[in-house]
């Protein structure tokens, strides 16, 4: 029992930098509306700084994967941690640095870093320290820990923002949001210290009897006696395993389906709603402030709710139904949204297709993007598929980060035809392009062995190379 405890903490602490992740992703949706009047940004500036961070996380996914190789998982959350930190610090604009919207985005550049290289790292190390048995029920909490630390944020900003004015929170208020993140991200910088490195990153710099040690504190040694010499097997077979070619053209047609899947995560418009809710409840919608912050904390608690309900049903249900079931539900809500702007009939209905579209992707292409990417490729190629998925996946983030407000905010869709709906007719054709796609190209992984979706692609080969 004893080690089990210290396996589950040492899990949670990890698990922060998801939280981290999720609750940046939410103070940037609560503190953008009053940050942006303070600054007076227009619609381009709006998407930039917004957007900014999530060039950091491009940048930090893209450099994870060396810098975790060279210093060890621990050590690269702890760097995640610090840039959390200095973010948050750094973001509120403090009364000793210059006031700028381009000071404010190297903050936010900053905070994208720590999130790109923590969403590589600590699912990483969750999966390095857990026993087999339960290592999936363990690195799902990483995306739990997203959807919570959006949930606390939201409670968070509606406690300060309702607390004040508009006109305080236009002032000073957007500062006190951005501040509230040095709480979590101080409190998981501080706890990193007294968790281990991972027994895997060991045993690869040779360091086995440190290893050993780890997994003998975390398991119990008859755990540990095993899992050592599985360990050393691993390394040892990695070693003399071919690698793939990967523009080959079995190999290269595996990564683009996962790549592409990886970005129709994003072109469903979620992070549009999520960074901009509060837009779309004021300005979409016709909610006043008070009202928006009560809205937003209702979607995250809807995110949370319906992400439950994906962890207990993917391994039940498969994942190419929850796809499916999901983007009809998605594809439901934003055409009642759309339909309801297109005829000027704003109002619970709308607000209806808000939150059916945030639970379809909490149940859906949310989780179940990760799960499959995490199986659909082949032992050899994983690591540098995943690279490559996850990156084209931050990069389609930022597109759609920027691009939302402009087109939100021009003249077409300030139009009498379209009434402010066409973002979400256009997102509606994405989804409906995520039904095809899945159909066409996805293949089913629920109850699979690895091996035995290896062998599913039927890799050629002449696709393999010494």
């Amino acid at each position: 029992m004893k080690n089990k405890t210290y396996l589950i903490l040492i899990t949670i602490v990890s698990a922060l930098g998801g939280l981290l992740f999720g609750y940046d992703t939410g103070v940037i949706n609560g503190s953008q509306y009053y940050f942006s009047q303070y600054f007076d940004l227009d619609p381009g500036m709006k998407g930039w700084v917004v957007g900014s961070a999530l060039l950091g996380c491009f940048a930090g996914a893209i450099v994870a994967g060396p810098i975790s190789k060279a210093i060890g998982r621990k050590y690269s959350l702890i760097i995640s941690a610090v840039l959390f930190s200095l973010s948050a610090w750094g973001s509120g604009l403090p009364a000793f640095l210059p006031e700028s919207v381009s000071l404010l985005v190297v903050f936010r550049l900053l905070g994208g870093l720590g999130i790109g290289i923590a969403s590589m790292n600590a699912p990483t190390y969750i999966a390095e320290i857990a026993p087999a048995k339960i290592r999936g029920t363990l690195v799902s909490y990483y995306q739990l820990a997203i959807v919570v630390g959006f949930f606390v944020v939201f409670l968070v900003t509606y406690f300060i923002g309702s607390s004040a004015t508009e006109a305080e929170n236009i002032e000073f208020g957007w500062r006190y949001m951005l501040w509230s993140e040095l709480i979590p991200s101080t409190l998981f910088l501080v706890l990193l210290f007294f968790v281990p490195k991972s027994p895997r990153w060991l045993a690869i710099k040779g360091l086995n009897s440190e290893a050993y040690k780890v997994l003998t504190r975390i398991h119990g040694k008859e755990v540990a006696d095993f899992e050592i010499k599985e360990i050393e097997k691993s390394i040892a077979r990695d070693k003399q395993k071919n690698k793939l070619n990967i523009f080959a053209k079995g190999v290269f047609a595996i990564i683009v389906i996962g790549t592409v899947l990886s970005v129709l995560q994003q072109f469903t418009g979620i992070n549009a709603v999520l960074y901009y809710g509060a837009d779309i409840f004021e300005s979409a919608l016709g909610f006043g402030q008070e009202d928006v912050l009560q809205q937003q904390v209702l979607l995250a608690g809807i995110n949370l709710v319906f992400t439950f309900v994906a962890m207990a049903t993917v391994d039940k249900f498969g994942r190419k139904p929850l796809i499916y079931i999901g983007a009809v539900g998605m594809l439901a809500g934003f055409l009642l949204l759309g339909a309801t702007l297109m005829s000027n009939s704003v109002g619970l209905l709308s607000l209806i297709g808000v939150l059916l579209f945030i639970a379809s992707f909490a149940m859906s292409m949310g989780p179940v993007v990760w799960v499959i990417l995490s199986e659909m490729f082949p032992n050899n190629m994983r690591s540098i598929a995943m690279s490559i998925a996850v990156a084209a996946q931050w990069a389609a983030n930022y597109v759609v980060t920027q691009t939302f407000p402009m087109v939100a905010e021009s003249e077409l869709n300030r139009s009498d035809f379209w009434s402010g709906s066409l973002p979400y007719f256009i997102f509606s054709v994405f989804i409906l392009g995520i039904i095809i796609f899945t159909y066409k190209y996805i293949p089913e992984t629920k109850g699979k062995t690895l091996e035995e979706l290896e062998d599913m692609w039927d890799i050629p080969e002449e696709a393999k190379k010494i």
